[in-house]
């Protein structure tokens, strides 16, 4: 069986983002080190998932009809 999940929870897309905006970056005479993209990638997956659990919780609090079958 193939499990799918959405584009935001990709370490993968994630990482490709933030090495685009890294080369951005050095562009502008910042450097940000391979460890710490990995870093960031590690968050930003974190945080969207978080974002995504509290957005559920909001979504089932203000649903204007109940849950059945």
């Amino acid at each position: 069986m193939v499990e799918y999940k959405p584009w935001y929870q990709s370490k993968t897309v994630w990482g490709a983002l933030i090495a685009i905006g890294a080369s951005v970056l050095r562009v502008k005479g910042v450097d940000v080190g391979l460890a710490e993209q990995g870093e960031l990638a590690d968050a930003i997956v974190s945080l969207v998932g978080s974002f995504g659990g509290l957005l559920a919780i909001y979504g089932r609090l203000s649903a204007k009809k109940v849950i059945g079958g």
